[in-house]
């Protein structure tokens, strides 16, 4: 194998900015006058770059990073799962989803247990594969699960407009989206939960920008800092979230201003405004958060499969199975009040190929990142 320079320079200037940002770390560190000082990532993303990057183990002890509901799988309520498999079991609906939501448990049973049972469950790629698949059935109900956080809901809501626009009438959207500002707020001001700054997501942020933070965190009144995905960006986001609370402020500061802006994606904030209207939604782990779900408005109601399916979704189909569900930790995972080896299940009868909870489900999920990568990753050698 010839030997490649410029990634070998690449490499050692990686090394050289870490140890310059470790320095700066662990002089704000000793300067603040805490036992601990915790940090939540709020990213699936994020929280498997620490772990695979081994950026834990270069961090002083004194500094807890703590993996927050950054899945938006892990975070969908129960109910909302059910709903889709009552749906599922019905012969007349065709169910289109994202492949991280096939094998995420519900209280009855699973989408993918459903597949296998012969249900006509599909897995798409974008949201208006759905288009096609109401076209080619035009008997069938075709129900999108709408799943996902502000990086997903302009793809959705897409989807409802092309919908009105080609006077579909047999397609409709499970709404599920999730909004992460909102949540925020409520995970800061969670009595559970003792948290001194946020690492906040990369992807949300890019539609968002950074404006959409400035006042739930100013409220929670704790700071916060938008985050690239690469070890370096993760250590200076930690950088300068050790300097605010150093000097007691509680800001929000973009870090990843390559792709963040201060207003975000106005074409993609266009869209959803149009298209959905927030509504309360409940989260796995932290309950009913105000405000952080986005329903179809106006003259979208009318794909709605909530509005128009409702008898189907909440039909009764509790059963046995619900045995699997005991002992899961998964909600205490998601708000960071225990860590994936606290709970009784990990390891034991919880893995990512018989996942008992969706945090080891999703590949986004904390703990399916402590299974891969152990409680502190990778250690990376700077020296």
């Amino acid at each position: 194998m010839s030997f490649n320079y410029d990634e070998f320079s690449e490499k050692c200037n990686k090394k050289e900015t870490a140890k310059k940002i470790l320095d700066k770390i662990n002089a704000y560190c000793a300067a603040i006058d805490k036992a601990s000082i915790n940090l939540m990532e709020v990213c699936g993303t994020h929280t498997h770059e620490i772990f695979k990057s081994g950026v834990r183990t270069m961090l002083p002890d004194k500094i807890k990073l703590r993996s927050g509901p950054g899945c938006p799988v892990c975070v969908t309520e129960d109910s909302y799962i059910d709903g889709a498999i009552n749906m599922a079991r019905d012969k007349n609906f065709i169910i289109t989803t994202f492949g991280d939501m096939l094998k995420v448990p519900g209280e009855i049973s699973s989408l993918k247990k459903e597949q296998g049972a012969g249900s006509d469950v599909r897995v798409v790629y974008s949201p208006t594969d759905s288009i096609e698949i109401a076209f080619e059935n035009p008997s069938k109900n075709v129900i999108f699960l709408g799943v996902g956080f502000e990086t997903t809901a302009p793809a959705v809501a897409f989807l409802a407009k092309e919908a009105k626009e080609r006077g579909l009438k047999n397609l409709f959207i499970y709404e599920g989206n999730k909004t992460v500002p909102e949540a925020l707020k409520a995970i800061a001001n969670h009595p559970a939960v003792k948290i001194d700054g946020f690492i906040l997501p990369g992807h949300v942020s890019v539609i968002t920008g950074v404006t959409a933070y400035r006042s739930p965190l100013a409220q929670s009144g704790i700071c916060g800092v938008i985050c690239g995905f690469e070890y370096i960006d993760i250590l200076l986001s930690i950088e300068t979230l050790l300097k605010m609370i150093s000097e007691g402020r509680h800001d929000v500061i973009n870090e990843y201003s390559r792709a963040v802006s201060e207003s975000g994606n106005a074409a993609a904030q266009k869209i959803m405004n149009e298209v959905f209207e927030a509504h309360d939604s409940e989260w796995r782990g932290i309950g009913v958060i105000p405000g952080s779900g986005l329903k179809l408005r106006g003259e979208y109601k009318k794909y709605s499969a909530d509005d128009n399916f409702a008898a189907v979704i909440n039909r009764a189909g509790k059963t046995a199975e619900t045995a699997h569900h005991q002992g899961c930790k998964c909600g205490e995972v998601l708000l960071s009040v225990i860590e994936p080896p606290q709970c009784p299940l990990f390891k034991k009868v919880c893995s990512p190929i018989f996942p008992i909870g969706p945090c080891m489900v999703s590949s986004e999920g904390t703990c399916a990142a402590f299974y891969k990568y152990g409680s502190s990753g990778d250690k990376i050698e700077l020296e």
